[in-house]
């Protein structure tokens, strides 16, 4: 992390093009994308998004499919095991969330970047945008990746499905949105918090512990309350989009879901926002 950190302020200070200095948000955001392309370290960790959500993926259809040439009775969701990857790769794109602003903290470069563009409220949508965008296209390519090779491991077995299934493109582009939306959240919460310990620590949190502690004390609660907080819960909320097969009449709809779990990430970026404003630096 601290290689990380270096790297980010060293790009900051060098490589700063001239258009910085504008406080436009169309020199913002070409000031911003300078930056994270820059950042080897950046390209690093999504190839290992990528890497971890095919190979989670293809190692999950590929023992499908030796289960089934093997004569065991397989029921699975093809698209569903082609996605598996998505649980372990929604943590390394909100790592990546929010390292993207707090590195700027750690390594005291925000007063750089404020200094050549002082309007916060545009240096924060510039990232936002930037960040939102590379997330979006280097998930898309992790997920199609992902259901491709997933999908020829399993046609060997005659488990496989297509893209023209229904339920099937939209859980494939879903789950690029859902993380997405992971690291959306998880930059939101680097801007609340600032420290890239705590930010990440916090995002894990929110992804997965809530989750977690639903799962253990759900058993517990009253039947009507398990159904109105588990809907609640930005997983279960946000994971129904990459999946084909949800039938819980208690859960939200895919797209209700999703944009759900967009609103948290939505509310930690405008509480982020609001503190940001407020702060010295």
């Amino acid at each position: 992390m601290a290689a990380v950190i270096t790297e980010r302020a060293t790009v900051g200070l060098s490589r700063l093009p001239a258009t910085a200095g504008n406080a436009s948000l169309a020199g913002a955001v070409r000031s911003e994308f300078t930056k994270i392309r820059s950042v080897r370290s950046t390209w690093w960790t999504l190839i290992a998004m990528v890497v971890v959500m095919v190979g989670i993926g293809a190692i999950a259809c590929a023992g499908a499919a030796h289960a089934a040439h093997n004569g065991h009775a397989i029921s699975i969701d093809p698209a569903q095991q082609s996605l598996f990857g998505v649980i372990l790769a929604q943590l390394i794109i909100a790592v990546l969330g929010a390292l993207t602003i707090t590195s700027e903290f750690g390594t005291g470069m925000i007063r750089t970047s404020l200094s050549t563009l002082p309007r916060r409220g545009t240096f924060v949508a510039a990232k936002a945008i930037v960040f939102a965008v590379v997330a979006l296209v280097t998930s898309l390519v992790a997920s199609f990746g992902a259901f491709f090779l997933g999908q020829a491991l399993l046609s060997g077995a005659h488990l496989s499905t297509t893209l023209s299934q229904p339920n099937v493109l939209r859980a494939v582009i879903g789950a690029a949105l859902y993380l997405t939306a992971c690291g959306m959240l998880a930059f939101g919460l680097g801007l609340i918090i600032r420290h890239s310990a705590g930010a990440i620590s916090a995002a894990v949190g929110v992804l997965f512990v809530l989750w977690v502690l639903y799962q253990m004390i759900s058993s517990s609660l009253p039947i009507s309350w398990q159904h109105d907080i588990g809907r609640w819960i930005p997983m279960n909320a946000g994971s129904g989009i990459w999946l084909t097969g949800r039938t819980d009449p208690h859960m939200f709809s895919p797209w209700i879901g999703l944009g759900v779990f967009a609103a948290y990430a939505a509310i930690a970026i405008a509480v982020g926002v609001t503190l940001f404003r407020r702060r010295n630096v």
